[in-house]
């Protein structure tokens, strides 16, 4: 039953409602989610295309595993880690910066050996390190969350290449997804208990953020959300924890533009990718589920993909 079910959700027509500039007219597209790779991680997440080398990094974070999927062989390349990995960037020389539980490491992708990049957080034993990306600069900021998800202890910081870190936000509870806008001039992030996505002020000069408000807030009957992309015409792809799907807002307007329905319960990130930025990669979790939303998604944990119509930009590597 199992088995067919899955044909039956990979080959699913998604039925996606898009809202026009005059908020009025809706008009139905149909797109193709599709399997990309079938795996059962427990937590996929922290999605980022590489472009220079045509591959998907991406995590499993309470798998304890840095994933490296090669979509033209379908070979997921898989390094060990020592503790749960929130995200993962590419750098250069063959190194990625990968976020562990006590602090921020250097992964050498060839042979998976790890090196201690900044030990910002290591003391407290309340938090683990969570999403994090690159702004236009090449510093990584990257997010801590509470571990009980219940308390606002977490903080966001910036990590430089030679690992002085700064805390840029506090009082965090689940730091998740954050972009940057084509212009530079804004970022967007995400900590998701709120239901919120904030905009701040950019400044590529010094890498600071200012004038912190509210783009989009996501109501808590389409789930919480979880990690993000930007596209080419600055607007926001969400995975949607608890929500099925990938959502995508207009961070002007504050309003949903499309949903895209994944199969599976909790979908945790997305990045562009594909050779012109045409295909939209998504992760999901297999954790969190009754035994209902389980036999329902029996393919949740893998990774997925579909081609929305609108293309992403490249994102932004580590510079170690």
């Amino acid at each position: 039953m199992y088995q067919n079910l899955a044909i039956l959700l990979i080959g699913l027509s998604i039925l996606i409602f898009t809202d026009k500039s005059n908020g009025q007219d809706i008009r139905d597209e149909e797109h193709k989610v599709e399997l990309a790779y079938k795996i059962k991680s427990e937590l996929g997440e922290g999605a980022f295309w590489d472009h220079r080398t045509q591959r998907l990094f991406w995590v499993d974070i309470t798998g304890l595993k840095v994933h490296i999927y090669d979509p033209k062989t379908s070979i997921n390349k898989s390094f060990a880690t020592p503790s749960m990995v929130g995200t993962v960037v590419p750098g250069n020389n063959d190194k990625a910066v990968i976020a562990l539980v006590d602090g921020i490491y250097i992964l050498n992708i060839l042979n998976g050996e790890i090196s201690l990049l900044s030990d910002v957080e290591a003391d407290m034993t309340y938090n683990r390190f969570n999403d994090g990306k690159c702004d236009p600069n090449g510093n990584l900021w990257v997010g801590s969350m509470h571990f009980d998800q219940t308390m606002p202890k977490a903080n966001l910081y910036k990590v430089d290449g030679k690992g002085n870190a700064a805390k840029m936000l506090d009082s965090i509870t689940i730091s998740n997804g954050i972009v940057w806008t084509k212009d530079s001039r804004t970022m967007y992030y995400i900590d998701t208990p709120t239901g919120h996505i904030r905009a701040y002020d950019f400044d590529v000069t010094n890498s600071l953020i200012s004038n912190e408000r509210i783009a989009v807030e996501v109501p808590e009957e389409m789930g919480f959300p979880d990690g993000m992309t930007i596209d080419e015409e600055d607007k926001l792809w969400v995975g949607l924890w608890n929500g099925n799907a990938v959502a995508r807002f207009d961070p002007v307007s504050g309003k949903l533009m499309s949903k895209i329905e994944v199969p599976a319960h909790n979908v945790t990130s997305c990045s562009f990718g594909g050779r012109n930025f045409e295909t939209l990669y998504i992760t999901t979790s297999s954790l969190d589920m009754t035994e209902e939303e389980q036999a329902k998604y029996p393919l949740a944990g893998s990774l997925f993909e579909v081609k929305p119509g609108v293309k992403g930009v490249a994102g932004n590597f580590f510079r170690n």
